[in-house]
């Protein structure tokens, strides 16, 4: 994986969508992005995996103004345990063959201290909640832009309640990182 060339403050990422470099059209890569769950079992017992479907897209506006989505195809979850991956793709969880996808909808960035905060919604089994984070950007150039993140979920927000004697913990971890390009 290339290193981005430049992680930018604040100050300068302002500087940079005020100023209209980064205006535009932009293209999610899922060859270089990824979306990752973090969960614990019996509260001691960490539990991971990796969405091995991402797209989405983002525009920049002249006047700085960032929006975009990002779609997760939910049954492209893998947690290298087949028998679990089956179990988070049923009607307990993501149910997935009537709720194919999670959607992260972006309506407006502003700096902040090392990077953005990020403001939009959260979709997840047809529940839309709003959603907030904090992410580093780096600017590779003028054609890449990455955004990394980790964001903190409570899957019962999304009627994601199922949970065997209480051993699934509620609070869940996405992390994120994304590669922007220019479209």
């Amino acid at each position: 994986m290339q290193e981005p060339s430049e992680q930018v403050t604040a100050p300068a990422l302002q500087a940079l969508l005020t100023g209209r470099a980064l205006a535009g059209e932009w293209v999610l890569d899922p060859r270089r992005s990824s979306i990752r769950l973090k969960s614990k079992i019996i509260g001691l017992v960490p539990v991971t995996g990796v969405f091995r479907q991402v797209a989405g897209n983002g525009t920049v506006s002249a006047d700085g103004g960032v929006s975009g989505a990002v779609t997760v195809a939910a049954a492209s979850i893998d947690t290298k345990n087949a028998r679990r991956d089956r179990h988070l793709r049923s009607a307990d969880f993501f149910d997935t063959g009537n709720h194919p996808d999670l959607t992260v909808t972006v309506e407006g960035i502003r700096p902040s201290g090392l990077g953005v905060a990020v403001t939009g919604a959260l979709t997840v089994r047809g529940r839309t909640r709003p959603l907030s984070f904090d992410a580093a950007v780096a600017v590779h150039g003028d054609g890449e832009v990455w955004l990394d993140a980790e964001v903190h979920i409570n899957r019962a927000d999304f009627g994601l309640t199922w949970n065997l004697m209480g051993m699934a913990s509620m609070h869940n971890t996405l992390t994120i990182h994304s590669v922007f390009t220019r479209r």
